[in-house]
């Protein structure tokens, strides 16, 4: 089995933070497992999923304090264990896109949430269209699909969704 601990980080971005960051990590013997990275404004957001042995995530939960306050950056550790898979779920791809609005990402996790339907990640940006100058929302989503749910109909309630909010939507398997 598997120790593991998710560390989340936030600062402002410059070069050299998940150097530093890795090297703390690898200095224990412990190993990142899982990584993402994002500039948000002036902001980096890191979150990474850590494996090693008890004693060697214990030396690195007590290391970090000291490396966030060299870096001049918020760091959070958690302890975490692998998700357990309950049944068979189908991954499928989302992706949207429409003029730029308050509350369109709480109206899209309702309608998979009021089915019990995961969203596994979660990508969001604005952008300016060229030429008219108007802005434009993009989020891309996998979700996890159970499999006693009907794709067809699961398609259908979604597209109809989308048409009423005037949101262009794709919904298909991830690859």
């Amino acid at each position: 089995m598997k120790n593991l601990i998710v560390i989340t980080a936030l600062g402002e971005d410059r070069p050299g933070i998940i150097r530093n960051l890795s090297s703390a990590i690898s200095e224990t013997g412990s190993n990142i497992e899982d990584c993402r990275l994002s500039i948000l404004g002036k902001e980096v957001a890191l979150m990474m999923m850590v494996s090693g042995r008890w004693n060697e995530l214990a030396k690195l939960e007590s290391s970090l304090p000291n490396c966030a306050k060299r870096m001049g950056m918020d760091i959070q550790i958690r302890r975490t264990a692998a998700q357990e898979q309950g049944g068979q779920l189908l991954p499928y791809s989302v992706e949207v896109i429409a003029l730029d609005a308050p509350g369109i990402v709480a109206q899209l996790t309702e309608f998979f949430a009021s089915r019990d339907i995961n969203i596994r990640e979660m990508n969001t940006s604005n952008y300016t269209t060229s030429g008219t100058g108007t802005i434009m929302f993009s989020l891309q989503l996998t979700i996890d699909v159970p499999a006693g749910i009907h794709i067809s109909t699961l398609r259908d309630e979604f597209m109809s969704f989308c048409d009423q909010l005037n949101l262009d939507s794709i919904m298909e398997p991830a690859k």
